[in-house]
């Protein structure tokens, strides 16, 4: 897995601070809050490219990750959380995600994700359209 070439799609990225709830017992970043951060940034992308009133004709589920630890992220740190769609087709949809370290630019985690629409009230998988392929691609927020 390489997030470094996929789609020219949109960047979409926030800052976080490392603090102690996120620390395990090896005085590192518990393995588990990263992919809290995966599932995190998705969210926040999903829900600015798709304010109320939109977004509630869709559902979003994840298939599977796929995620590579490379270095350890401490308390303290600042990091940067990056992610963009690349792949769109039926009702799947493919995620990646960087997560840096502001400081010296270190890729500290990648993944990607496939997350499969579903249709809210079926609970089935929903084709997705078009208009939603350009937008999460697109710029947003």
């Amino acid at each position: 897995m390489s997030t470094a070439d996929s789609s020219a799609a949109f960047r979409f990225s926030r800052p976080v601070t490392v603090v102690e709830s996120h620390i395990d017992e090896l005085h590192h970043v518990n393995n588990v809050q990263y992919v809290q951060w995966i599932q995190d940034i998705a969210g926040a992308h999903w829900l600015t490219a798709y304010p109320v009133g939109e977004r509630e004709q869709y559902v979003w589920v994840v298939l599977e990750h796929h995620i590579r630890y490379l270095k350890s992220a401490l308390l303290g740190d600042e990091l940067r959380l990056t992610t963009w769609v690349g792949e769109m087709k039926g009702a799947t949809s493919q995620r990646f995600t960087r997560i840096e370290r502001v400081a010296d630019g270190a890729l500290l985690c990648e993944a990607e994700t496939k997350w499969v629409m579903l249709d809210p009230q079926t609970q089935r998988p929903k084709r997705i359209e078009q208009s939603v392929v350009e937008r999460m691609q697109g710029p947003v927020g």
